[in-house]
């Protein structure tokens, strides 16, 4: 994008156009430098408005809770967007069905359903997220996933406009849909099974135990690091690194969780090449002593 574009965007959307925006405190991982452009969209006509604005060839990046992204420390190439507060409405639509915007997090859809009685939504609860990134990697825990309550997808394609897709008509698989890459998402719509509230809350309090026995919290981690490899083998991925790498394994900052070790951890001040080494050096030991490609599940952004 040319000096001049990046002038003429700044003077229309003023203070929600940031140049050069540091980006490492808006991920958990707490690694990154800089993004060339950062937009924090306030509202539909507004991002339609910016998006028809930047070329179609331009990286963009919608920043959700910022829960399983590792960015580089060097300045990223493209455009981060952040979808406002106005993103983050739960309403019910009907007895089963509930709509929400893709700022929503997902622990707060889960709770909101337990409220009105509405079950399917409990593994939610443990999720870390917002509903734009649960939808985009079909986010799951527990035996469900977002494919298995979720009714249409409402999103917004690089020529700003806003189109609905029934989820009939999109192929979720295990941590990744068919979808175009470059689609923002904005909502969706799912439907869960009238139920006690109480029977609700209790599986919810149920999976949070299960969560806290077997994952680390409250540290610089971006969840699972890995997807389970479920075409490749029936071990679950950390049975595979347990196996193939010596846990004790740093570089630098970035270790493995002593509690979970699909689970990696900015113990300090990690940078952004030692995460992905450490990530390249894990991938590699498991093919070296198992035959397995493992994919990651976080998201690089570099």
């Amino acid at each position: 994008m040319k000096t001049l574009e990046i002038k003429n965007l700044t003077n229309e959307f003023k203070e929600n156009l940031k140049i050069n925006h540091d980006i490492k405190k808006k991920n958990w991982f707490n690694i990154g430098g800089k993004t060339k452009l950062f937009f924090k969209a306030e509202n539909l006509k507004e991002l339609s408005s910016f998006i028809k604005k930047i070329n179609k060839k331009e990286k963009i990046f919608v920043l959700g809770a910022g829960s399983n992204t590792l960015f580089t420390d060097q300045i990223y190439d493209g455009v981060v967007i952040k979808l406002s507060k106005n993103f983050n409405n739960i309403s019910q639509l009907s007895d089963e069905i509930i709509i929400a915007g893709s700022s929503v997090t997902d622990k707060a859809l889960s709770e909101f359903a337990m409220e009105n009685d509405l079950a399917g939504f409990e593994f939610l609860s443990c999720i870390p997220g917002t509903i734009g990134g649960g939808i985009k990697m079909n986010a799951g825990c527990f035996g469900t996933e977002f494919k298995d309550i979720i009714l249409s997808v409402q999103a917004m394609n690089r020529s700003g406009q806003i189109i609905t897709i029934p989820s009939s008509k999109i192929k979720f698989e295990y941590r990744i849909n068919n979808l175009p890459k470059d689609l923002i998402f904005l909502s969706a719509s799912f439907r869960g099974k009238k139920s006690n509230k109480n029977n609700i809350k209790s599986l919810m309090k149920k999976y949070k135990h299960q969560k806290e026995a077997a994952q680390p919290t409250k540290i610089k981690t971006s969840g699972s690091t890995f997807k389970n490899p479920i075409k490749q083998t029936d071990k679950k991925v950390w049975e595979l690194i347990k196996d193939s790498v010596p846990l004790d394994t740093s570089f630098g900052d970035a270790v493995i969780s002593d509690k979970h070790c699909n689970f990696f951890v900015n113990k300090g001040n990690a940078s952004f090449e030692e995460m992905k080494n450490l990530i390249k050096f894990v991938s590699n030991k498991v093919y070296e002593n198992t035959g397995i490609l493992i994919e990651t599940e976080i998201v690089i952004i570099e």
